[in-house]
Order: structure tokens, then C-alpha cells, then sequence
């Protein structure tokens, strides 16, 4: 069955929508789009593969992306008065969390690494 664009559009605005609904709902301290996206995760791995309008919709919204940060770009410049006043704690807060970002991932990194060697060597001794 292919939706099209516009099919996939709305099927990717459901996900949202559903994800939206199930964190308000359950209370839960995830944005509802997060869970949305895993619901489009969870059915691409039952499905085992990316369909072809579904591909061409994401590539569509992400060549257009930059859209989206105007109604940001707006707000900043609205609020530049709590940003003059304000600057200290939102720089520390931005430099603070690039910081714990790139510790994370690199300790993510590392303990996949690991993993992933520690299988390897399973797999070679059971081999041989």
C-alpha cells in the first residue's frame, strides 16, 4: 500500500500525536515526540525496511528543516532583554550541557566497544 507523501506526512504527525498522548497521559518525563519517533522505529524494524514514500517525506522535511528555527530565531530576538540580563546562567547552562553531552556519548562509545569486543572474542573461542 502506498500512501504517498502526504500519506506518510500524516502517518509520521500520528506517531507524534500518539507519543504526545501516551506521555501526557502516563505522566511521563519524555517529550511526546520522542516516543512518537520510537513508535516509527518500532514499525520499520517489524516491517525490516524503509518504504520508499516514507524515505522520500523525511528527506523532504529535513531539506526544509531550517524552516522550523525561524519561529526560534523570532522568540530570541523578542526576548533579547532576559537574554542581556540572563546571560550567565544560559551560557553556563548551554556550555555545561555540551559538556555532559560529549561525556555521555563518549562513554556510550566506549561501552559499546567493549561489548561489541567482548562478543567478538566469544565468537573466536567458540569457533575454535
Amino acid at each position: 500500500m502506498d500512501l504517498g507523501v502526504i500519506g506518510m506526512l500524516a502517518l509520521l504527525l500520528a506517531c507524534q500525536l500518539a507519543g504526545e498522548a501516551v506521555t501526557r497521559a502516563a505522566n511521563l518525563p519524555v517529550p511526546g515526540p520522542v516516543l512518537g519517533m520510537l513508535l516509527v522505529l518500532g514499525g520499520l524494524l517489524v516491517l525490516r525496511r524503509v518504504p520508499r514514500m516514507l524515505e522520500r517525506t523525511s528527506r523532504g522535511l529535513l531539506e526544509n528543516l531550517s524552516l522550523l528555527f525561524v519561529p526560534a530565531g523570532t522568540g530570541v530576538i523578542l526576548h533579547l532583554d532576559v537574554l542581556r540580563a540572563q546571560w550567565l546562567p544560559i551560557v553556563a547552562a548551554i556550555v555545561g550541557s555540551t559538556v555532559l553531552t560529549m561525556l555521555v556519548t563518549a562513554g556510550a562509545m566506549l561501552a559499546t566497544e567493549a561489548l561489541l569486543a567482548r562478543a567478538l572474542r566469544r565468537r573466536s573461542r567458540s569457533q575454535a
